[in-house]
């Protein structure tokens, strides 16, 4: 992998380079092994947190993790493109519009003892910026090659905090043609809850349960790109126990062999009926 600027990575994506790197500033990773009309995306999947901000934070570490989506982003790795966030959601979010994007308070707790500097909001807003301009540039070049395309859009959500039973699976859909798009979400879901996990989790799934699919990565390449849709797609953290820290390899992997069969049988389905 390479470290390479922005401007360098748009560069290589229009000219239909493949090629692996890490943004200049480490906030994000890309990976372009063949040029294919699908994407996998993690967004949240970063952990980094700036250290001009650690001493001005009230969040631990933990708190931050907590909030965080780990492991998503091994669970697409084997796939030939993936995109995804280095930077913690805490810094700012890759997942709300850059007027949302840097927290004032989360989860009901203030975040900052006192209020960031112009210039550290305006750091944060650089990166958001220029993963943005990478987006659009990857989504651009491929529906000029493909038409269409298809974003798995991977997240994952702590199911100990609601008291009822949720889903392992969550598609949020509320931003999304469902009228063009619903048998693929049907199905997406159906293949989803057809996974067998270890430890005797049931892969159950459902269709806005938890989550309606407010995400900004979403709305940015709906709002943008006329023939792609984006399956966001949450899973329950039964991959770790949320409460301690601890990740559960098994499971994790389980879920990344899993999603190697299943990612490209939705595929073909998605060529097959656009």
């Amino acid at each position: 992998m390479h470290k390479r600027s922005v401007d360098d990575i748009v560069l290589l994506i229009k000219g239909g380079a493949c090629f692996e790197a890490v943004s200049d500033d480490y906030s994000f990773t890309i990976k372009i092994e063949k040029y294919v009309p699908f994407v996998c995306g993690a967004v949240h999947d970063g952990h980094q947190f700036r250290k001009s901000l650690w001493a001005n934070c009230l969040h631990t570490e933990y708190e931050r993790w907590y909030e965080e989506d780990p492991s998503t982003k091994q669970m697409v790795q084997n796939f030939p493109i993936v995109i995804a966030g280095c930077d913690s959601r805490f810094e700012y979010d890759l997942n709300r519009e850059p007027e949302r994007a840097i927290y004032e308070d989360a989860w009901g707790k203030q975040l900052w003892k006192k209020p960031l500097s112009d210039n550290e909001k305006q750091q944060s807003l650089t990166k958001h910026h220029n993963f943005y301009k990478v987006v659009n540039a990857l989504i651009g070049k491929l529906e000029e090659e493909f038409q269409n395309v298809l974003v798995f859009d991977m997240h994952s959500y702590n199911w100990k905090r609601w008291d009822r039973s949720v889903p392992v699976w969550n598609l949020g859909t509320s931003n999304v043609d469902t009228k063009r798009y619903g048998a693929l979400i049907e199905s997406w879901r159906f293949k989803l809850g057809s996974m067998q996990l270890p430890n005797k989790i049931e892969s159950t799934s459902k269709i806005n349960d938890t989550f309606q699919g407010n995400g900004y990565f979403l709305k940015y390449i709906t709002k943008n790109f006329t023939n792609t849709l984006v399956l966001a797609t949450e899973i329950s953290k039964i991959y770790c126990d949320e409460l301690s820290g601890v990740m559960y390899p098994e499971v994790i992997k389980s879920v990344e062999n899993q999603l190697k069969d299943l990612i490209p049988l939705q595929v073909e389905e998605f060529q097959k009926s656009v």
